[in-house]
């Protein structure tokens, strides 16, 4: 009997089963933080632990959340999203909190 499954559908299947071996497959842009409150809190996405925390941008949780992030090598990544924030959303004070997180040492290899 012949499969009722696109041609698509089964390649996109077969690429998902070949990243099956402990790494991480992202397709698209993954944001790392998301703006909520304009700026005054936000969702930190850490592919880390595939958690998702909702925390207020100028806590120590969301620095620790940064931290662990940068750590685990996305810092520069991070940084970018937050100048692109910044630009984005100029009134937000995207760019106090990324210097609170450089002050608090985040970044720093």
């Amino acid at each position: 009997m012949a499969s009722n499954t696109s041609k698509t559908a089964r390649a996109s299947v077969r690429a998902g089963q070949a990243g099956q071996g402990g790494a991480l497959s992202v397709l698209g842009e993954f944001k790392y933080v998301i703006p909520l409150n304009g700026g005054k809190h936000a969702y930190v996405r850490n592919l880390t632990n595939g958690k998702t925390a909702h925390l207020r941008t100028d806590s120590e949780a969301f620095i620790e959340e940064i931290r662990v992030l940068a750590a685990a090598g996305h810092a520069a990544k991070i940084r970018v999203e937050l100048n692109n924030l910044n630009a984005t959303h100029p009134g937000d004070g995207w760019d106090a909190t990324e210097k609170r997180l450089v002050e608090a040492g985040v970044f720093e290899g």
